[in-house]
């Protein structure tokens, strides 16, 4: 897309975006297992690390997961961080990905289970070589980002998962949050103050 100062942007159109946008979100949510999703939570509890892997923006959305799952007082790391530790017996992984099929994803997640740890796979695909691996997965029924003739999204490539991988993984961590009883103050002690 080249710049151009002549042509002008028509409100409406952000407008009409912004729907499409939340109205394929609330679609994707409609269609998540609420009960797949507990059993994931109850994983994470359990666990005495977490650990998240994504690539591209799937892994920037399971970065904020992360933080959160922090922020709850779990062990929580990111993969490829230096200071992420060895993954090891009853660890779970957190990895997403659209299609199931990313290299460096499924590839960790199989070592995680040669470790005895469980995966968490978010994915499109429930035949896939991640769900293959995982120990619980959480289909996220959007788009994955080859779906080039908008037939599950019209957003441009993988947009929609990535969106919804961030929202649903909010909504898992206020369902963790709420059921343990704390309160905000509580867990703002954890937030991050070196910023």
């Amino acid at each position: 897309m080249t710049q151009s100062t002549s042509k002008k942007l028509d409100p409406a159109n952000f407008s009409d975006a912004t729907r499409v946008v939340v109205g394929e979100v609330e679609k994707v949510s409609a269609g998540v297992q609420p009960e797949a999703w507990t059993r994931a939570g109850t994983l994470l509890l359990e666990a005495p690390k977490v650990f998240t892997l994504g690539t591209g923006r799937s892994g920037l959305a399971l970065r904020m997961a992360a933080m959160r799952f922090m922020h709850l007082g779990l062990s929580t790391h990111v993969v490829g961080e230096v200071t992420a530790p060895a993954i090891g017996s009853g660890d779970v992984l957190v990895a997403a990905s659209g299609s199931g099929t990313t290299g460096r994803v499924v590839k960790a997640a199989q070592k995680a289970r040669d470790q005895g740890a469980d995966v968490i796979a978010l994915t499109t695909a429930v035949d896939s070589p991640l769900a293959d691996i995982a120990t619980e997965v959480l289909i996220v029924p959007a788009a994955d980002k080859q779906d080039f003739e908008g037939s599950a999204s019209v957003q441009y490539a993988g947009s929609l998962f990535e969106q919804s991988v961030l929202l649903i993984t909010d909504a898992l961590f206020h369902t963790l949050w709420k059921s343990d009883g704390s309160q905000a103050h509580e867990l703002w002690r954890l937030h991050a103050n070196l910023e």
